[in-house]
């Protein structure tokens, strides 16, 4: 039975991604094995399991980014781990590991490397994080979500094929059905609100000071807001002294019902958010997450807005009136709305997942 070893984490957008790969793989070829290797008590360590896929724990730790007397415990715990990831990979004998980001798969990787293993990575941001810049040297296939991230990776290994998704995203169908179980109305168009699946304080609070400046169009625009728990409450109540008709709960699930009613987005620049609206065809209004490791999330919408998918506001700057202009503006211009739709359409990639898996499980075919 060939065997891969997946290994990302840390967040959520390392994570998602490489459950994705590993649904893929054992999706197209039943008998291939999937084991992970993450952070013991980190998010893998319990999102990777929900999805009924091993899980094996190493020791893991980020480097401070000043050199300091922290560093002695961190380069302990990073030698542990990858005395582990030695051990571990010797005694799984992977055919290809995979590595999808976060200093988790910085031990993982070098082991597989230095036990003669192929190894490939997948980048799911503009900018590139450090740990996949290392060990991209190394690696038999490179995979990106944006063609911009292709200038840190050597080009004879880097193929860009967007983030793995659920399959789900993209092709569910808008019904009257949706509309209903959501208690709005087919008749006007729907923005999405979003800060991901913690909600962002920054885009709950401007948004809330936008309502005022929106009722002028709340016979046209319909919104559904995900607050993330901390934000709920507060949000609710600021709806519910509007007129306008809304839907507003701490998280959405699944998602791909929300997306296909929404006509327009608010939300982060994550790579992985991108990749799902891009598959739905979504125009957006992104406002990055300044303080993103690398300015990622910057990167990440201005390679969607240079393609004139969106369009991204500054956090710093914004106020709820900019952001209430913005959304009239666009949603007041169909044919402008219906051109992003267009453009966004022509970024996004559904199968990117089933591409990714393709292309590694070729890999593990010529390494027996």
């Amino acid at each position: 039975m060939p065997r891969i070893v997946i290994s990302g984490g840390g967040t959520g957008g390392h994570i998602y991604p490489a459950i994705g790969i590993a649904k893929e793989l054992v999706q197209l070829d039943a008998e291939i094995e999937v084991t992970f290797i993450g952070g013991a008590g980190r998010l893998e360590s319990t999102l990777v399991p929900q999805h009924d896929f091993r899980f094996l724990p190493i020791s893991v730790a980020g480097f401070p980014r000043k050199l300091t007397w922290q560093w002695i415990p961190v380069v302990c715990r990073v030698c542990s781990g990858f005395a582990k990831s030695l051990r571990l990979l010797k005694n799984l004998q992977p055919r290809v590991v995979v590595g999808t980001g976060g200093y988790v798969c910085g031990p993982v990787l070098l082991a597989a490397v230095l036990l003669g293993i192929p190894t490939v990575i997948q980048e799911q941001n503009a900018a590139p994080g450090l740990t996949n810049r290392i060990l991209a040297r190394w690696a038999k296939g490179i995979y990106l979500a944006f063609e911009t991230a292709g200038t840190h990776f050597p080009a004879d290994r880097t193929r860009v094929m967007g983030n793995p998704i659920r399959r789900t995203i993209g092709v569910t169908e808008r019904t009257c059905e949706t509309y209903d179980s959501l208690g709005l109305d087919p008749e006007r168009k729907t923005v999405f609100v979003m800060g991901g699946s913690q909600g962002a304080q920054a885009i709950n609070q401007n948004m809330t000071d936008a309502l005022n400046d929106l009722e002028s169009v709340q016979q046209r625009l319909q919104f559904i807001h995900q607050t993330g728990k901390a934000d709920y409450e507060t949000v609710k109540a600021r709806y519910q002294q509007s007129s306008l008709q809304h839907v507003v709960q701490p998280y959405f699930d699944p998602i791909e019902t929300i997306y296909s009613v929404t006509d327009l987005m608010v939300c982060r620049a994550g790579g992985m958010t991108i990749s799902e609206i891009t598959a739905c065809g979504i125009p957006a209004i992104f406002i990055p997450l300044p303080t993103a490791a690398g300015d990622h999330q910057r990167l990440n919408a201005q390679a969607v807005t240079e393609a004139g998918a969106g369009v991204a506001l500054d956090q710093p700057t914004l106020t709820g009136g900019k952001l209430a202009d913005e959304i009239i503006r666009i949603m007041g211009d169909p044919a402008e709305q219906q051109r992003m739709a267009n453009q966004s359409s022509q970024l996004g990639n559904p199968r990117a997942g089933e591409e990714i898996a393709q292309s590694i499980i070729s890999l593990v075919k010529h390494n027996p």
